[in-house]
């Protein structure tokens, strides 16, 4: 059963976000497989909110955990707190896994 994961910039940390975004692109390109949606928390104005969401195919809370702490960002100390949350997948992109 996958997970979300929901990631809460420090404040202020906005150029430690920039400044990290191209390995942070690489690692989610390297772990493509594994995601099923990912991307960026934006304000209504499409400006950035200082977070993320990444919905990812793994098994156990462990593994999200060690996914998560991969990342480029989570390396650069840019998160000041991250949740995970199991998630049954029952539509995406239409289609039904009820």
């Amino acid at each position: 059963m996958p997970f979300i994961i929901e990631t809460f910039d420090k404040p202020r940390h906005q150029h430690v976000r920039q400044a990290n975004r191209p390995a942070h692109l690489a690692f989610l390109d390297e772990h493509r497989h594994l995601l099923l949606a990912c991307g960026a928390k934006l304000a209504d104005d499409g400006t950035d909110l200082g977070g993320g969401l990444y919905v990812v195919a793994l098994e156990t809370r462990d593994e999200a955990r060690r996914f998560i702490e991969s990342d480029p960002f989570h390396a650069a100390g840019l998160f000041e707190r991250v949740t995970l949350t199991r998630w049954r997948k029952a539509y995406v992109d239409g289609r039904s896994y009820l």
